[in-house]
């Protein structure tokens, strides 16, 4: 993908000339094997108006070959928007982003036609920085997160002051603050109230504090491939720990992003249908075909990579209009 400027937006929104922080997807084989996913039911519009247009823009999306498919892909505006999952009492976990994590909840909204609600949190805005995306599914008050998922990263000035904070509101300290096993790195491990680990890392001043996120796979280097050729990631680096009998590699858009699972990524594209397209072409399975979000109409696509981990890819100008 084309390096992405600190975006003020995407599609028909200026760039800003800054560099975006980078933000990494961690890939790791350890043993605890691939995910296991549930969906997020997903639905496409109906009117005759609409699927006409689609149906048109569907058909200029045909790319000749692979080397057409990866050259468009290059020229994409592609960035890591926020990472969505469910919860089970929307309340209690922004309570607990807000004054344990120093999130700052930035919109919320309920969409009763489709029976949920969504909060979206970060360090920063979203035209340019990478956010969490919490939904409540009504009635739905427990999940069962899985073996496949590891956890995410934040970066903070003072790790054992964030334990302790962490702690002093009830929240669950897993790994007690102290150095990396074979580093100097000051890490600590949190759960929130639904079980998702968060690992604290000691990164003073960091410019995107929502930094990594790991997950597990079956195969690394059949993962990198996807990631690199699919969705136009560059490969950061690669570390192997046979004392845990894992190895693993941060992946990050070019211009710096981050994956999820326990519902799905969003990454923001120009163009819904050819980027469909182009993952087809590379082994993702399309699992929400291009079109408009119900009740909200912005357009997306979801796509399952090979160990069924879920990225839905959005559209630029949607999501924009989405923040006005």
């Amino acid at each position: 993908m084309r390096a992405l400027r600190a975006t003020a937006g995407r599609g028909a929104v200026a760039c800003a000339a800054a560099p975006v922080p980078r933000r990494s997807l961690l890939l790791s084989t350890a043993a605890a094997g691939a995910a296991v996913q549930s969906e997020l039911p997903l639905r496409l519009t109906t009117n005759a108006t609409g699927a006409a247009a689609a149906a048109r823009i569907r058909a200029s999306a045909t790319f000749a070959g692979a080397d057409e498919a990866l050259a468009w892909g290059k020229k994409d505006n592609r960035r890591l928007l926020h990472v969505v999952y469910r919860v089970g009492d929307l309340d209690k976990t922004i309570k607990f982003y807000t004054e344990c994590l120093g999130m700052k909840l930035l919109r919320k909204r309920d969409i009763p036609e489709e029976k949920y609600s969504n909060a979206f949190l970060g360090y920063g805005p979203e035209d340019s920085n990478f956010a969490v995306e919490l939904t409540y599914n009504y009635g739905v008050d427990k999940y069962d997160i899985g073996s496949g998922f590891g956890h995410f990263g934040i970066g903070v000035d003072d790790v054992a002051k964030t334990v302790e904070l962490v702690r002093a509101k009830g929240g669950k300290v897993t790994r007690e603050p102290g150095p990396v096993k074979g580093g100097k790195t000051v890490i600590a491990f949190v759960e929130d109230p639904d079980g998702y680990k968060f690992e604290i890392l000691e990164r003073p001043s960091t410019p995107e504090p929502l930094c990594q996120v790991m997950l597990r796979v079956g195969d690394l280097d059949r993962a990198i491939s996807f990631y690199e050729k699919a969705c136009g990631m560059e490969l950061l680096r690669k570390r192997d720990n046979p004392e845990y009998k894992l190895n693993s590699s941060d992946e990050a858009l070019k211009s710096g992003h981050q994956h999820l699972h326990c519902a799905q990524i969003a990454i923001g594209t120009d163009d819904v249908y050819k980027t469909a397209e182009v993952l087809k072409m590379f082994g993702g399975q399309v699992v929400r075909e291009p079109g408009p979000l119900p009740g909200i109409n912005t357009k997306i696509t979801a796509i399952l990579d090979p160990d069924g981990w879920k990225s839905v890819f959005v559209d630029n100008i949607d999501f924009a209009k989405e923040l006005e």
